[in-house]
């Protein structure tokens, strides 16, 4: 039975996937924190889209994010890899949507429908949490991989909320 209540952090510091202590401000904590939020989201997104194929990498991303904090919560080395092959089906999922949708010219005022301001709301959080994980290359480089999946992420969520416009008839479809 796992025990809640613990104390540990009661000092301010974590212990991450591997073991080490560091302080719940570290830049390490700040990805693997703010994917943990971008799920939460992803989880109110998968409740409000109407669009079936949202719906589905909705639940891709969230399985894929237990990866990528695995990753970022570890400072060594660990089993836990985004691959090529990850990127690649992101890269397809892209491609899909773009021939699905008319991508807009300009910027898009989020708020198109509900289902579409939360996925907003996910790429935002995506994107700071690419930010983030560029702050934390800089004293602990990380795989290519994971780097360009993150932007792959933002990119599709972006996407996605503009299918979930223009197929469900929202204001900016």
């Amino acid at each position: 039975m796992s025990i809640i209540n613990t104390g540990r952090g009661d000092d301010g510091q974590t212990d991450l996937f591997t073991g080490e202590r560091v302080y719940k401000d570290s830049a390490r904590v700040e990805v693997y924190g703010t994917l943990d939020e971008l799920s939460s989201f992803l989880g109110m997104a998968k409740h409000r889209a109407k669009y079936e194929k949202n719906r589905e990498i909705i639940e891709y991303f969230q399985d894929k994010i237990f990866t990528l904090a695995a990753i970022f919560a570890s400072a060594r080395e660990t089993k836990y890899k985004i691959l090529k092959e990850d990127v690649e089906f992101l890269n397809l999922k892209i491609d899909e949507y773009e021939k699905l949708i008319k991508l807009p010219n300009g910027f898009v005022k989020p708020g198109g429908t509900f289902g579409s301001a939360i996925l907003d709301v996910c790429r935002t959080v995506a994107r700071r949490a690419e930010r983030r994980a560029v702050e934390l290359t800089k004293t602990a480089p990380q795989d290519r991989n994971v780097m360009v999946y993150l932007n792959r992420m933002s990119d599709l969520l972006y996407l996605m909320a503009r299918a979930e416009e223009q197929l469900t008839g929202g204001a900016n479809g």
